[in-house]
Formats: C-alpha cells, sequence, structure tokens
C-alpha cells in the first residue's frame, strides 16, 4: 500500500538548552522562555485547526519548569517523549550520569502524561556509545536521534567499535527502531542566531527558501518511495515566531494537498515495525 508519512516532531527544550550551556543571563533565559509561553499555544492552536498530532521531545527540566505548558501538550494528544532532564547530549556524561538522566526524566514524563516515554531523542543529536544499551534496558521501542536513512526507519545497532587505525567493526541491529533525522530538516540551523565566544552562526533565513527546501523533501520520497517517512524537527522558540508559524502553516496546507498523511512519531514507529515482520 502506497503511503507517505509526514512527522511533526519538537523540541520542547524550553530554558534548559541554555542552562546546560553555562549561559543563564536573563536575556538568553528569555529565549527560551518564548517557547511554552508563546510558541507552544501557537503550535497547539494549529494543529487543531487541522487536526494533526505530533511528537513532542521534552527534557524533564522543562517538564518542571513549566508543567502547564507541557500538560497542554499531553492534553491535545501529541505524543510527549524524552530529551534528556538537563539537555547534555549523552556524548557527554558518563555512563551513569547517561541512565540516571534517562530515569529521572521519564519519571518527570511519567508524572505530567501518566506512562513512560516510548521514543528517546537526544539533547544536540550526540549519542553514546551506551545509548542504545540503556534505551533498550529501560523499555523505549525508538530513538530519533541518527541520520543513517532519510525516508525509512531501520533497526539501530549496538556494539560497534570505531578505532581511527582500524576498519569500523560494525554491530549488530538491536530491537530499537531509529526514526532518522537530519540536520537539513531542522528549523534551527536555518533560522536560529547564535553567538559563542568562538563563533556566530547568522541563522535567520529566509522562511519561503526553507519552505521550498522542505516541500521537496517531501516530493522526493512521493515521488521515489511506495512507503516512507519524512520527519521535519522543530522547536518552539524557533518555528513559533509569527513569519515562521505562518510558513508552517503552508508547508502542511502543501503537503496535505500532495498526500501526506500527518501521524505521531510512536504511532509510526509500530506501523513499520508490522512492516518489518510481515
Amino acid at each position: 500500500m502506497t503511503k507517505h508519512i509526514v512527522c511533526l516532531t519538537f523540541d520542547f527544550d524550553g530554558i534548559s538548552g541554555w542552562i546546560a550551556r553555562g549561559q543563564t543571563s536573563p536575556s538568553l533565559i528569555s529565549r527560551g522562555e518564548f517557547g511554552p509561553r508563546v510558541g507552544a499555544p501557537r503550535l497547539l492552536a494549529l494543529f487543531r485547526k487541522y487536526g494533526i498530532r505530533s511528537s513532542w521531545y521534552v527534557p524533564g527540566h522543562t517538564i518542571e519548569t513549566f508543567p502547564d505548558a507541557v500538560k497542554a501538550v499531553v492534553d491535545a494528544g501529541h505524543e510527549i517523549a524524552h530529551h534528556g532532564w538537563t539537555h547534555r547530549p549523552p556524548s557527554s556524561l558518563t555512563r551513569e550520569k547517561e541512565e540516571a538522566e534517562l530515569v529521572r526524566g521519564n519519571e518527570a514524563i511519567r508524572r505530567i502524561s501518566g506512562q513512560y516515554a516510548r521514543g528517546y531523542r537526544s539533547p544536540s543529536w550526540d549519542l553514546s556509545p551506551h545509548s542504545v544499551e540503556l534505551m533498550l534496558k529501560h523499555g523505549f521501542i525508538y530513538d530519533s536521534s541518527m541520520m543513517g536513512n532519510d525516508y525509512t526507519p531501520y533497526y539501530a545497532r549496538r556494539g560497534d567499535v570505531i578505532e581511527l587505525e582500524q576498519p569500523a567493526a560494525l554491530g549488530k541491529p538491536s530491537a530499537l527502531v531509529e526514526m532518522p533525522i537530519h540536520w537539513s530538516t531542522d528549523d534551527s540551523p536555518h533560522f536560529e542566531f547564535m553567538r559563542t565566544a568562538a563563533n556566530v552562526r547568522q541563522g535567520l533565513m529566509k522562511a519561503g527558501d526553507v519552505l521550498d527546501n522542505w516541500v521537496n523533501d517531501f516530493l522526493y520520497m512521493r515521488d521515489t518511495m511506495a512507503w516512507g517517512v519524512l520527519t521535519y524537527t522543530c522547536h518552539p522558540f524557533i518555528i513559533g515566531r509569527g513569519h515562521r508559524i505562518m510558513m508552517l502553516e503552508r508547508l502542511i496546507k502543501r503537503l496535505k494537498d500532495e498526500g501526506a498523511v500527518f501521524q505521531r512519531m510512536d504511532d509510526t514507529v509500530e506501523e513499520f515495525q508490522r512492516r518489518s515482520q510481515a
């Protein structure tokens, strides 16, 4: 059966991303606050208008700092998935600290939504050598942090041995479904201005140019594959700005006209599992 799925996903970082970088000035904190206070309500209203269910990757810090904003996402029928607790990438943590983040974040998700997360997305998309093992240990059915495909989910490997002077020894596929992502379909590198002591990322691209790229990513999938999944990754504090949320609405309307089916990520994972086991 021909089907072309779009997963709209949102990294609901709140202010946790700035804190994790040690950036705690009132100005920077206010940039993160825009997400739960302004961006998220706009997004929820947009999805009500079009009858869309989406997936939100929420740090435990956001849940505990802005519980009403996160509960509104839950009550609207969207998926709440795991995005760390402090928004520190697992690659920067010891195995013990990474596991502690998984557990603490998952308990926050259970308290706000009534169930543990089924999916995980790494802060900064940077997993550790222990991540797949830990996700399986704690009952996750999918991850969305890797880029080994674009339109086809796959089963994440574990046990890779990667050394500079030797050919890579690739591990075996696990039971963890990987829902691939990419920076080209993420709003942050296109739109968000970032200034650090080391560099400046300009961002601030014209929304219409990004829209053109994002539409073409879907059209290529539709024209070349019988069944596929395209994931867009956005952040409420970025995509929630006026001209960008107008772009998101234009994207939704265009993709609907082109035959897209919008689904939550966890529902799409179950569909992929049924197809791969048939």
